[in-house]
């Protein structure tokens, strides 16, 4: 057996206690840190001005018409956020089954990317999101054929819509739609329009989760679905799939890759952190984000510190990023301190 790199020794010789008699001294061998650029804001918008849309199933959480999104985007870079990413809420009478509004110029995503750009320029990265599932009247992330996701067809949308948004300005492009091959095709894509610098941040290990059901409701996607995604997101079950997915991606050109959901996948983050010694990114996703809330409202957990402690576990399992919707208020507690 390996020898054990615990240091030997016993009490009373040894009190673990003492680098924890003072504030000063616990943060000072801490092993891990959480700082405002540790934080990633998603944000939803809506057609409208001045639009504030509270989402029932995501308390605190409102969809924002594109103004807001630029006032969004300007706290954002003043709590020192590093970056936003950006998720529409599409009118329905524009989802088809082709989701060709994902290819629009000036569809919600590329109008909003265009705003934040203008006003803020290289202040703040923006991130989109790349998957037809916002845009598809069957709400799956790929092209559907009699109950068939489709995989290659769906790569060419894919691409078509990551050089759509490069074009409005946005600064990484993120595949969430867990079609094969879809980082080669779309890094080939944005350097053949000359967008070499456009970042791909790739959702590498996605699962077939029921902790989407909020953020479904958030796009307005939850209703559409036609059956369920789970013969193209991977197996809860698996793990040693998400380092196959994870090499895939890595290999085809992906520049920083995710985990989601992640307060329930730490032990991915953790393997894909330890194996690739990549930029690796997790997600909080909407129901984990909606059960701490519904548990602050009901008064049985402290709010803040629950928030807090969420999001060092991510640090804690090796994440170097969190998309979180605690993003704001974490970053004011953070910049107080």
């Amino acid at each position: 057996m390996p020898k054990s790199k615990l240091t030997t020794g016993s009490f009373p010789h040894v009190r673990m206690r003492r680098n924890r008699t003072d504030s000063w001294v616990r943060r000072m061998v801490a092993e891990n840190t959480l700082t405002t650029n540790d934080l990633i804001w998603p944000l939803f918008v809506i057609e409208g001005i001045g639009v504030h849309d509270p989402i029932e199933s995501m308390p605190g959480v409102d969809r924002l018409s594109v103004d807001l999104i630029v006032e969004a985007a300007v706290q954002a870079r003043d709590l020192g956020i590093p970056a936003i990413a950006v998720f529409p809420n599409t009118n329905p009478d524009v989802k088809t089954p082709c989701a060709k509004e994902a290819l629009n110029t000036n569809n919600l995503v590329c109008t909003a990317v265009r705003a934040i750009k203008e006003k803020l320029g290289n202040e703040i990265g923006v991130i989109c999101d790349v998957a037809l599932d916002p845009y598809n009247s069957d709400g799956h992330d790929g092209l559907v054929d009699d109950g068939e996701i489709l995989n290659d067809e769906t790569v060419e949308m894919l691409c078509k819509q990551s050089v759509v948004q490069a074009q409005a300005g946005c600064d990484i492009i993120a595949p969430s739609d867990m079609m094969d091959g879809r980082i080669r095709a779309i890094r080939e894509a944005l350097d053949a329009a000359g967008f070499q610098n456009v970042k791909i941040l790739s959702y590498a290990a996605k699962y077939a989760s029921a902790f989407y059901g909020p953020f479904r409701d958030a796009v307005g996607s939850g209703g559409a679905l036609k059956g369920d995604k789970r013969t193209y997101q991977m197996n809860p079950a698996n793990t040693d799939e998400s380092l196959r997915e994870v090499a895939g991606d890595i290999a085809e050109g992906a520049d920083m890759v995710m985990v989601k959901p992640g307060l329930a996948y730490l032990d991915i983050v953790r393997r894909i952190k330890e194996e690739f010694v990549m930029p690796t990114f997790a997600y909080q996703v909407s129901g984990e984000y909606a059960m701490i809330q519904a548990a602050v409202q009901n008064g049985w957990l402290d709010g803040d510190a629950v928030m807090m402690e969420s999001l060092m576990a991510f640090k804690r399992a090796g994440a170097d990023g969190i998309l979180t919707y605690f993003a704001p208020r974490a970053a004011k507690i953070l910049n107080e301190k």
